[in-house]
């Protein structure tokens, strides 16, 4: 069912037109009926309907400069004309705002109903269209070798969360599960850019062949001009998976040099065993095939013969930093246990020095009290100053204690951080009604020229707005201002049309009209009701 405004200011157009119709027969349903341009173009910025039918010739604002607002905020919604007027410069306007449909006065019940349904028809192609399930499942199908390459290449150049990693493995039936993970990296020694790219796909299919044949539990794609390969197995031992991973590279190796008279050079990175840590292998995978300057091509590097010194088992990286930072400033409190949880996983899953596990700490510690910093939080009085919480890093007896003061710290951060949010709403709130309360007698005064002077935008400025206020900032401002009028019209004897301009209306007509819609009554009745007469 669309969603529908009527506006005409011929009161006996509307009722008749409204009656006449069945509107929910024809799909449709009508919200509200104005008759000006000024009270439909209130009720739009309110009601958001589908369509907006309406009369050219309206007083306060005509059809056309209804139109024309209407196109310039809300572009989806459509617009149907009610004209008599034919002329050349009225036709000219109405094209360049793209009206969807005219019906010219006087017309019949049918012929209104004509106009909607042909608009209505277009709104159904265009849902149908989007929502076409068969469509998109093609286009996704056509796609998914596309994804799955992108999603391949996002595992070695940023560290996904767990969950989103088997989400999307899912999603693109790509096999991730396994206890242990090896990444190799092949990369042709003889690089002609004429036929650089036909090289690395025949490298791949190579690749992919022996994968098939030694019935590799192993993933081949393309990466920065690179053969990847992501070995996985469940269960085996560090050496096991690396001897797996030089017999197939070795194989692959040795084909490529005999049917395309090619070489290729092999960088083998480091057995990781979570598998958000796969950027890490293939990394030392990037290092190891470097060593080519010094070794030589066409052969197989790993990354253990070429760098003898101890490799870091729990990195502080950058999704994980991004992670708890989010969290901190936007996330709930179950959320900030599972990122915790996450965080400290390798930690008690894996064997680490204490020294690397105390400089582990130190760089979320470190994270959290930058993130407490650019939230301009007073320290010292949250927890005694930054010395103190660093100090504690060595005073933790176990992980357990370690993980709890964390969230400790992260829940009083997140609470003042909120507490602070909630301020600056009321505050700019308060500066947006201080601003309206000084300039509501300006007639231009609207939503834009408030954000301008806040230095918003506006769609920011009306969610925070009705939050705080529980009404529209339009409505809020019609409010004001005949408050002001109903002030002005007891306590002066001021005529109507200056109390129009004092309030903000250069139309006083509009005035009146918006007057009795919102009191009930007329200006003068109003006044003769308090006792004071015109």
């Amino acid at each position: 069912m669309y969603k529908l405004i009527l506006v005409d200011d011929e009161e006996d157009v509307r009722e008749g037109v409204s009656q006449e119709i069945d509107w929910h027969e024809h799909g449709f349903e009508v919200l509200a009926k104005a008759e000006n341009g000024k009270e439909a173009l209130d009720l739009v910025e309110r009601l958001r309907p589908d369509v907006v039918v309406t009369d050219i010739k309206m007083p306060f604002m005509d059809g056309l400069q209804l139109a024309e607002a209407v196109r310039r905020q809300f572009p989806a919604t459509r617009i149907i004309i009610l004209t008599g007027f034919d002329e050349f410069e009225y036709a000219q306007k109405a094209v360049k705002l793209h009206i969807d449909e005219y019906v010219l006065k006087p017309f019949s019940a049918v012929e209104l109903i004509d106009a909607l349904v042909k608009v209505k028809n277009r709104m159904d192609e265009e849902a149908a269209h989007r929502e076409n399930n068969q469509l998109l499942r093609e286009s996704y199908r056509k796609s998914l070798p596309v994804l799955r390459e992108v999603f391949l290449s996002s595992l070695l150049t940023r560290q996904l969360a767990r969950e989103d990693i088997f989400a999307k493995a899912s999603e693109y039936s790509v096999q991730l599960q396994g206890s242990e993970f090896l990444v190799s990296v092949l990369c042709l020694d003889q690089k002609k850019k004429d036929e650089q790219q036909i090289l690395l796909f025949a490298v791949k299919n190579i690749a992919q062949e022996q994968v098939k044949l030694g019935a590799y539990a192993c993933l081949v794609f393309l990466h920065n001009d690179l053969v990847v390969l992501l070995l996985r197995k469940e269960g085996e031992t560090k050496e096991r998976l690396e001897h797996q991973m030089q017999v197939l590279a070795e194989e692959i190796r040795r084909t490529v040099e005999k049917y395309l008279s090619v070489t290729v050079t092999v960088g083998i990175g480091t057995v990781i065993r979570d598998v958000t840590q796969l950027s890490y292998s293939y990394q030392d995978a990037a290092v190891a095939l470097d060593y080519k300057g010094i070794l030589g091509n066409n052969r197989l590097i790993f990354i253990d013969d070429v760098e003898k010194q101890p490799r870091e088992s729990v990195r502080f990286d950058e999704r994980k930093e991004h992670e708890l930072v989010r969290c901190i400033k936007m996330g709930t409190l179950p959320e900030l246990h599972t990122v915790v949880d996450e965080l400290f996983f390798e930690v008690e899953e894996g064997n680490i020095s204490i020294q690397n596990y105390r400089i582990y700490l130190l760089e979320m510690i470190t994270t959290i009290l930058k993130t407490a910093q650019r939230a301009e939080l007073d320290m010292d009085q949250l927890f005694g100053g930054h010395s103190h919480l660093l100090a504690e890093i060595a005073t933790f007896n176990n992980v357990q204690e370690a993980k709890n003061r964390v969230i400790d710290i992260c829940e009083k951060i997140m609470s003042s951080i909120a507490s602070g949010r909630h301020h600056t709403y009321k505050r700019l709130v308060d500066q947006a009604i201080a601003y309206t309360h000084r300039n509501f007698q300006s007639p231009d005064i609207s939503i834009h020229k408030v954000c301008a002077d806040l230095h918003i935008s506006p769609g920011y400025f009306s969610s925070i707005f009705k939050r705080e206020t529980k009404t529209t900032f339009v409505t809020y401002l019609l409010q004001l201002r005949m408050e002001k009028a109903k002030e002005l019209l007891r306590t002066t004897d001021l005529k109507t049309f200056e109390i129009a301009e004092q309030v903000g209306y250069s139309d006083a007509n509009y005035f009146s009209f918006c007057f009795r819609k919102h009191v009930g009554l007329s200006a003068k009745e109003y006044r003769n009701s308090s006792g004071k007469e015109e």
